[in-house]
């Protein structure tokens, strides 16, 4: 019977919050139903299932904070199904027949006398021992779990950067867990009024929204870039660049546009993102992960489209298979992730398993970017604004539209070599833009 568990939506994630199930015990869910809805220190996140089955039971309640890899619940296969049982509750006194159920789900005195000593109510606790039977590492984990500050990710980490104590902020999430919008109020508080007072929040000012949006934004920041000094600790960069032609695929588009409906025109970055995903399935050396002191090559491409949010600081979500799909496709498909990105409804699948990250700065003015490789993929492209330069072509000199493509790569996936081959790739298919 599979444990539907706590999904790791991105290597800086350590630990997620449930906000809300979307099933029920009984119910049948199929692989890629959204079933939970899951804050992590980045956004909002939809998880999907991971497999087919019947919801059997629901092992962790709304509001509560697990480590990635945690159950949240059990879904049963096939002859497996059972009739649902019900959400675990945190723990607390054990009820009359409680001993007699921990008896029987238990064989050893050691751990229901360390479960009596640390106040672990058996009943509420998942074993993962053999037959189900619960081991001392269980009730560790449970005790650690009773201990812990309901809160969830963002809101401890706006309360670090805003010197607020979560263990002192009344929480309004379910269970009491503390949501960052309580540490926002707590930090206003904090600066407005007493500390004894007791009075509701006023309405909320320009001023303090603006102030909000930082504070978000600087716990972001926060995360992100504990992430990327891991990446430029652990990885060896190289960095490699050059300026492609875009006279025929700005030509080809605009012909295109032309003879499109408003709905299906193309801008330059979906011409970039499929040359560049073509090109990692054509060098597939940089399309992979590092993983166990050695490269591993992923099965499909999957860009990591990294976007800026509207409150400060960015993710990288997924456009999956992307050198398979037409290039209108795939316009369609950019304009829903990055509108979902900024309103906080990203997919668990979109955010756990980019191959290849692309960024561009273009719109913000920048002619080149060089980026930090986000662990465990092996490499990074940037692409700047496209710029009208003076060209020589054919021994004339002419003004044509530019772009500067960068590469950022782990030197223990590949080499400079590989890189310019790739960087080569992407140029050539630019060149000839009806192929893409």
């Amino acid at each position: 019977m599979p444990d539907f568990t706590m999904p790791s939506l991105g290597a800086d994630m350590e630990e997620g919050t449930l906000l809300e199930w979307l099933v029920r015990p009984g119910d049948t869910v199929r692989k890629g139903d959204v079933v939970a809805v899951v804050e992590t220190t980045k956004s909002t996140i939809e998880v999907e299932c991971f497999g087919s089955g019947t919801v059997e039971r629901l092992l962790v309640e709304p509001g509560t904070t697990v480590p990635v890899g945690t159950p949240l619940a059990t879904i049963a296969t096939g002859a497996e199904a059972r009739p649902p049982g019900p959400v675990r509750k945190p723990a607390k006194a054990p009820k009359a027949q409680a001993p007699v159920q921990a008896a029987d789900q238990v064989h050893s005195p050691l751990v229901r006398h360390l479960a009596a000593a640390q106040g672990v109510d058996l009943t509420a606790v998942h074993g993962t021992g053999p037959g189900g039977s619960i081991t001392r590492a269980d009730v560790d984990h449970a005790a650690q779990a009773r201990s812990r500050i309901r809160a969830t990710p963002l809101a401890r980490r706006l309360a670090d950067v805003l010197g607020v104590d979560p263990r002192r902020v009344m929480g309004s999430g379910a269970g009491g867990t503390v949501r960052a919008d309580d540490v926002r109020k707590a930090a206003r508080a904090k600066t407005t009024q007493p500390t004894t007072s007791t009075a509701e929040p006023g309405p909320v000012s320009p001023a303090a929204q603006v102030s909000t949006g930082a504070e978000r934004a600087a716990a972001m920041r926060r995360a992100i870039g504990d992430l990327m000094s891991r990446s430029k600790r652990e990885i060896p960069h190289y960095y490699l660049s050059t300026t492609i032609d875009l006279m025929a695929a700005d030509a080809w588009m605009r012909d295109h546009n032309r003879r499109a409906d408003v709905a299906g025109r193309l801008i330059p970055t979906a011409l970039l993102l499929k040359a560049t995903a073509l090109a990692a399935r054509e060098v597939p050396q940089l399309n992979g992960f590092w993983q166990d002191g050695h490269f591993v090559l992923a099965s499909a491409v999957h860009l990591g489209v990294a976007v800026a949010l509207r409150g400060g600081g960015l993710v990288a979500p997924a456009l999956h298979d992307a050198d398979t799909m037409a290039l209108a496709d795939l316009m369609a498909r950019l304009k829903d992730l990055t509108s979902r990105a900024r309103s906080g409804r990203l997919r668990s699948s979109e955010t756990s398993d980019p191959t290849l990250t692309v960024t561009s700065l273009g719109d913000q003015g920048v002619e080149a970017v060089f980026g930090v490789i986000y662990p465990p993929q092996v490499a990074l492209v940037g692409f700047g604004r496209v710029v009208t330069r003076p060209c020589a072509v054919n021994g004339l000199i002419g003004a044509r539209p530019t772009v500067t493509a960068t590469l950022s790569a782990d030197h223990r996936a590949s080499d400079g070599a590989i890189g310019a081959r790739f960087l080569a790739a992407v140029d050539r298919l630019l060149q000839q833009p009806e192929t893409l």
